[in-house]
């Protein structure tokens, strides 16, 4: 499945607070679209995600908005 999370005008660390309290609730192989404003995200998702054994799919950056999708991993 794929979900959405609006992480919009948070900054370190609540995007990635954020990130992980929602894919708690999720399964492995599901797919989370974070919409971000911070540019720190680009660096911090990805190192939650080495941490956390969860693999980040993309990093599209449009108009001021990032927006990292993250594949569920076990975790």
């Amino acid at each position: 499945m794929k979900y959405e999370l609006d992480a919009r005008r948070l900054f370190c660390p609540m995007p990635v607070i954020r990130t992980q309290d929602r894919v708690a609730s999720l399964t492995e192989g599901d797919l989370l679209e974070v919409t971000c404003t911070d540019p720190g995200v680009k660096n911090d998702i990805p190192a939650w995600c080495r941490i956390n054994g969860h693999e980040v799919v993309s990093i599209e950056e449009s108009r001021g908005e990032i927006v990292v999708t993250v594949k569920v991993g076990k975790g």
